[in-house]
């Protein structure tokens, strides 16, 4: 058996392609625009916000960058933020991650107004996710779940395991795929025969951060697997690569993979987009 592959491209296209009318609708209402803050140099926060940009001018959505000095304190970030939340031009915020240590990045994206927060981390919004209200919930979550639904997987009574109960994505994604009827099991780094657990799972889920963790014999033959893991290691000739949680070889037992690079990524970036023109719209409406 080997894998069919769910590529994220042509869903990736498709939430863009319909992104587009709606932004022409916006135009002349509220126009999106985005604002992602950044505070230092780090190299990955920038490569992310340089991707943004990109997405944002194919797309005809507003974006600014604004960078700040690492040593910008806790009280002049909440300023930044307080100023962003006032100004009626910018319908989207997002705070790029890793901030320097001396931040608390929780309560930097708590000061955002819920409306304005298209990464879907504010309390208010993951609050919603609860609820099965998926407007603005964290768009690698959604990113997932989007991924499920397209293979075409019957997701009603499935078992599924989630690996990974972070808060922007193990968490989110099961209490969505619980609105489906899935039956869910998480796991995590104290769970007790992890791999179990997954080899009686129909839809497996990997977000642990952990390249290579899923190995084949913990996949059940013909199962859905999810890889949300971007993981940067060395090849064997030496040069970086990025790799995902799932091993290889797991492509020669799963009946559908999502293949990494080019699977959950590329959906991810596409609901940020999409998160971006459902705030300005909300905010059109308000």
């Amino acid at each position: 058996m080997s894998a069919r592959l769910l590529e994220g491209a042509p869903i990736a296209e498709r939430i863009k392609t319909q992104l587009k009318a709606q932004i022409l609708e916006l135009r002349d209402t509220k126009p999106p625009k985005l604002v992602a803050v950044l505070v230092g140099d780090d190299a990955g926060a920038k490569y992310y916000a340089r991707s943004q940009q990109k997405d944002c001018e194919e797309l005809g959505i507003g974006y600014e960058l604004k960078q700040l000095p690492d040593d910008f304190s806790q009280a002049e970030m909440l300023c930044v933020i307080d100023e962003l939340n006032e100004d009626d031009s910018v319908t989207g915020i997002i705070l790029l991650v890793p901030v320097p240590e001396h931040l608390d990045a929780r309560k930097l994206q708590e000061a955002m107004d819920p409306i304005k927060d298209v990464d879907g981390v504010h309390p208010a919004n993951l609050g919603r996710v609860v609820l099965g209200d998926r407007t603005l919930a964290p768009c690698t979550s959604l990113a997932a779940v989007t991924m499920v639904e397209a293979s075409g997987v019957d997701i009603k009574g499935a078992e599924t395991v989630m690996l990974g109960r972070s808060v922007i994505v193990g968490k989110p994604t099961a209490l969505l795929l619980l609105v489906p009827h899935a039956t869910i099991t998480v796991c995590h780094t104290r769970t007790k025969d992890m791999p179990g657990h997954c080899r009686r799972a129909d839809i497996v889920i990997v977000a642990a951060g952990a390249p290579g963790l899923v190995k084949p014999d913990w996949i059940k033959p013909g199962a859905l697997v999810v890889d949300v893991g971007i993981n940067r290691v060395k090849g064997e000739d030496g040069k970086s690569k990025i790799v995902g949680d799932v091993d290889p070889g797991v492509a020669e037992v799963a009946g559908i993979l999502t293949p990494v690079p080019g699977g959950v990524g590329l959906v991810t970036a596409a609901m940020l987009m999409k998160n971006t023109v459902t705030a300005a719209a909300m905010q059109a409406e308000a």
